[in-house]
């Protein structure tokens, strides 16, 4: 193959996946400056069923994508979650040249051979084996933040708070998820106890909640905070900070329950902190955390609690760069 491989990054539903999917192609491109195009997905009622039973097929498709499939077919497929998994092992096996794919969580056994790198996140457990060739394990979730987003962002932000004093204390809330729900007395207590510990640093609360949180859950929030702060609340609207907060924030709290945030917060180099009593969060979510708390990424919220400020740093998490070295490995051995 002579030029720049053409590789297609999966785009479904589902933004997590998407938002990892591109966080990856973003930072191949960054490093080796290669070019992608967006695959948009949509699926029909048949992509519920398990891949085991799928194949390597585009069953799940819906007709007005499957109407878009055709030459030129790419050299590199980048998709995430399981619903991509047999389209991405369709194009491989219909394309008629070889074709790499890089899959993002684990896509069960039937045809994990077909994929050339498969990412699996260590907090997902042991499904896919660690000495299978093509499997590379990775701490949190690819995303896209990256030094020059963040800096934007704090640009963007840092006028519209410098009315309230320093330190800042980020808090960023998510909610209830379909397993564990996130009542508004337990959002009461997270601001207030986040709150008076900015008060005892005579600093500031930025506070950001979420689409799960609830307007209940805001409200609460907002009735708990005795300190100054500025607060994005979903349920009202308007620009959002999350970025800003993130980049501005001299420590930051974030609730357990989504995989993405807590990732996302340690890409940043400032102490953070994680919120997640018993009961609050998943297994799967628990392990994320101790694995956060190993690699010194987070500490845990109640550390924190009746403490000094304390100014730790740790190295930014970028789990997305560590997948696209391995892509970049694939193509330059694959294609030269």
């Amino acid at each position: 193959m002579h030029g720049q491989p053409l590789i297609w990054v999966l785009t479904d539903d589902r933004a997590g996946n998407v938002a990892q999917a591109f966080g990856v192609a973003e930072a191949l491109e960054r490093a080796a400056g290669r070019d992608f195009k967006a695959v948009p997905i949509r699926y029909n009622p048949l992509a519920r069923l398990p891949n085991a039973l799928t194949g390597a097929s585009l069953i799940g498709l819906a007709p007005e994508t499957r109407m878009t499939f055709g030459p030129p077919w790419p050299d590199v497929v980048i998709a995430a979650g399981r619903r991509t998994a047999p389209i991405a092992r369709w194009i491989k096996h219909n394309a008629g040249k070889p074709v790499i794919l890089a899959q993002i969580m684990d896509p069960g056994p039937r045809g994990a051979e077909d994929f050339d790198l498969i990412a699996v996140p260590r907090h997902d457990g042991e499904r896919a084996p660690d000495d299978a060739s093509n499997v590379m394990r990775i701490t949190g979730a690819p995303h896209r933040l990256t030094p020059q987003r963040l800096a934007s962002a704090a640009d963007a932000w840092r006028g519209r708070i410098q009315s309230i004093p320093k330190p800042f204390i980020a808090l960023i809330v998510g909610g209830a998820t379909h397993r564990k729900p996130f009542p508004p007395v337990l959002a009461r207590a997270l601001a207030a106890e986040v709150s008076r510990f900015a008060e005892r640093q005579g600093g500031a609360v930025l506070l950001a909640s979420s689409r799960r949180t609830g307007a209940a859950g805001e409200q609460a929030m907002k009735a708990a905070m005795t300190a100054p702060h500025h607060a994005f609340l979903w349920s009202v609207g308007g620009d959002n900070p999350y970025f800003g907060y993130l980049a501005l924030a001299d420590a930051i709290v974030v609730t357990g329950d989504s995989v993405s945030m807590c990732s996302e917060a340690c890409a940043t180099s400032a102490p953070v902190y994680i919120y997640s009593p018993e009961g609050m969060v998943t297994p799967k979510h628990a392990r994320l955390h101790r694995h956060l708390y190993e690699g010194g990424y987070a500490r845990p919220f109640g550390s924190i609690q009746g403490g000094a400020f304390e100014r730790w740093t740790h190295p930014p998490l970028n789990a997305a760069g560590e997948v696209a070295q391995k892509i970049d490995a694939l193509i330059r051995r694959r294609f030269g």
